[in-house]
C-alpha cells in the first residue's frame, strides 16, 4: 500500500477520533487526542514524538522521579507510538492511539493490568443448558436497564478476573432482587484462594491472576460478596481477609459455562444479566474507540472483562464497514475506551472473546424484598 495514503489515511483517523471521542479522549488542557501518522518507509513520525509525549504527560498527569527515568518512559512511548500505528491498520475499523498505558512496554502492561490464568478445564458440572435463540432481539445492552454499575479501576493490580466476577454477580443479584448493588472485588483478591487443581499456580492468587469460575466456587462456599462500601477496593494484596459473613449483600446460587456458540452466549446474556468472561488483551492497550475487528488476534486469553451487552452493527470511523459487535465493560477506569467500554465484532470470535464464557445467578432471599 502506498505510504502517503497510509499517512492520509491514517490522519482522517485522528480527525473522526478527536470529534466522535472527544468527551474521552481530551485532558484538562483541551487539547484533542493525537493519533499517530506514521511513515514506515522512512521510520519517522509525522508528528514530533516530543509533543506527543509532553501533551502525554499533561493529560494524564504522568510523573517520573528522574531525568532517567523520563528518557527511559518516552523512549517505551516512541515505541508504542509506532505500534499503535501498525495497529490501526490491522484494526481498521477501531480508533488505535496515544492511552494512558503509552509509557509502558507491552510486557510492563501485561504485568500490572491482566491477570487471568488459563483454567485447567471446564468443569462439565456446570455446562450451560441450551437456551432457545429464536426470539432474541436485534441489539441488546444490560446498561439500559440497570443492571450495570459504574467503570471501576483495578490499578496497577492483576485483579481483572475479580471485577470481571463482581461485575456478573452485580447483574445477576439485581435480576433477583431489583436493587443494584456495588459489590467487593477487594474480598475477592484477599480472601478468595479457590483452585482449579492441585497445582499451586492454578489457585486465584489476588493481583497475581485468578479466574472467575474459580472465583463462583469460593462464592459458593463463603456465602457471597460484601459491599464495596464495606469491603473497599485497595488495589493490593498484602492485606489479611476482613470477610464479614454478616455484611453479605450478594449470594450465589449457581453458575455456568457457556458453549463458544454466539447465539447462547446472546441467549444467556440477556436471560441471566452480563457475563464474566475472559478476552486476547493484545489490541486494548492503544484502543480509544470504535468496533475492535482486528485481522489477526491470538485466542491466548489474558483478561478478565465483563460482557453487558451487544449491537447489530456498529458505526465505523473511517466507514470500512458496519459490524455487530459485542458490548464489554473494562476495569481500567472511565479514562481508557469509550468511557471505560471497549467494543469487539461478532462472529469470528475474534480474541477469544467466545472462548471462556460463564454466568451466575443469585439467591433471592427474604431480606431482600
Amino acid at each position: 500500500m502506498d505510504h502517503l495514503f497510509v499517512s492520509v489515511l491514517l490522519l482522517l483517523c485522528s480527525v473522526a477520533a478527536a470529534s466522535s471521542f472527544s468527551g474521552n479522549a481530551a485532558g484538562a488542557d483541551g487539547d484533542p487526542l493525537i493519533l499517530q501518522v506514521v511513515d514506515d518507509e522512512k521510520g519517522e513520525l509525522a508528528l514530533s514524538a516530543e509533543a506527543h509525549f509532553a501533551s502525554f504527560v499533561r493529560r494524564f498527569g504522568k510523573t517520573y522521579a528522574d531525568e532517567e527515568e523520563r528518557a527511559l518512559r518516552f523512549k517505551v512511548f516512541k515505541a508504542n507510538l509506532h505500534r499503535a500505528a501498525r495497529y490501526q491498520r490491522l484494526d481498521p475499523t477501531a480508533i488505535h492511539g496515544v492511552t494512558k498505558f503509552s509509557d509502558l512496554s507491552p510486557a510492563e502492561f501485561r504485568r500490572a493490568y491482566l491477570g487471568l490464568r488459563r483454567p485447567e478445564a471446564h468443569k462439565s458440572t456446570h455446562e450451560a443448558p441450551i437456551l432457545p435463540t429464536d426470539d432474541l432481539p436485534t441489539d441488546f445492552d444490560w446498561r439500559d436497564y440497570g443492571a450495570v454499575t459504574g467503570v471501576k479501576n483495578q490499578g496497577s493490580c492483576g485483579s481483572c478476573w475479580s471485577f470481571s466476577t463482581a461485575g456478573a454477580l452485580e447483574g445477576a443479584n439485581f435480576l433477583a432482587t431489583g436493587k443494584l448493588e456495588s459489590l467487593s472485588e477487594q474480598q475477592l483478591v484477599d480472601c478468595d484462594h479457590e483452585c482449579d487443581s492441585d497445582e499451586p499456580d492454578a489457585c486465584d492468587q489476588g493481583c497475581n491472576g485468578g479466574l472467575m469460575t474459580t472465583a463462583f466456587q469460593y462464592l459458593l462456599k463463603s456465602g457471597g460478596l460484601e459491599r464495596e462500601e464495606d469491603y473497599p477496593y485497595t488495589g493490593t494484596d498484602r492485606g489479611s481477609c476482613k470477610f464479614d459473613k454478616s455484611k453479605i449483600a450478594a449470594s450465589v446460587q449457581n453458575f455456568s459455562v457457556i458453549s463458544t456458540n454466539e447465539d447462547q452466549i446472546a441467549a444467556n446474556l440477556v436471560k441471566h444479566g452480563p457475563l464474566a468472561i475472559g478476552i486476547n488483551s493484545v489490541f486494548m492497550q492503544t484502543y480509544i474507540g470504535g468496533v475492535s475487528c482486528p485481522y489477526i488476534c491470538g485466542r491466548h486469553l489474558d483478561h478478565g472483562v465483563l460482557l453487558v451487552g451487544y449491537g447489530s452493527a456498529g458505526y465505523s470511523p473511517i466507514r470500512l464497514k458496519d459490524k455487530p459487535f459485542w458490548i464489554i465493560k473494562n476495569s481500567w477506569g472511565e479514562n481508557w475506551g469509550e468511557h471505560g467500554y471497549y467494543k469487539i465484532c461478532r462472529g469470528r470470535n475474534i480474541c477469544g472473546v467466545d472462548s471462556m464464557v460463564s454466568s451466575v445467578s443469585a439467591i433471592h432471599t427474604q431480606q431482600d424484598q
